[in-house]
C-alpha cells in the first residue's frame, strides 16, 4: 500500500470532506458548462435537453451543499468559519504532501 493511501486512511472523516468538496466543485463546473452549451446550441430539442440537464446539475449541487453544511464541511453564510475550515484542509494537504 502506498504512503498516500495510508495517509488518507488515517484521515478519518476528512476523506468524506475531500470527496464532497471535489464533487461540489465538479457540480459547479457542470452548471457553468451546461449553461454555456445552452447559449451555443442551435436547435430547440438540444436546448430543451440541456435545460433538463442544467436542472439536474443544480439539484445535485443543492444536495451536495446540504450534505456538506449538515456535516460542518461547508459554511457559505459564515466566511470566518469557512476560512478556518479551508485552512484546516490546507494544513492537512501540506502534511500529506510532506509524508510522500
Amino acid at each position: 500500500m502506498n504512503n498516500l493511501v495510508k495517509s488518507l486512511m488515517g484521515m478519518g472523516g476528512m476523506t468524506d470532506q475531500v470527496i464532497a468538496t471535489d464533487f461540489l466543485i465538479s457540480a459547479k463546473a457542470s452548471i457553468r458548462n451546461i449553461a454555456f452549451a445552452i447559449t451555443e446550441s442551435a436547435t430547440p430539442a438540444v436546448r430543451a435537453t440541456l435545460r433538463e440537464e442544467l436542472r439536474n446539475a443544480v439539484t445535485t449541487h443543492e444536495m451536495i451543499t446540504n450534505y456538506m453544511m449538515s456535516r460542518g464541511f461547508y459554511h457559505p453564510y459564515d466566511l470566518t468559519e469557512q476560512l478556518q475550515t479551508d485552512l484546516k484542509i490546507t494544513e492537512t494537504a501540506i502534511k500529506l504532501s510532506e509524508q510522500m
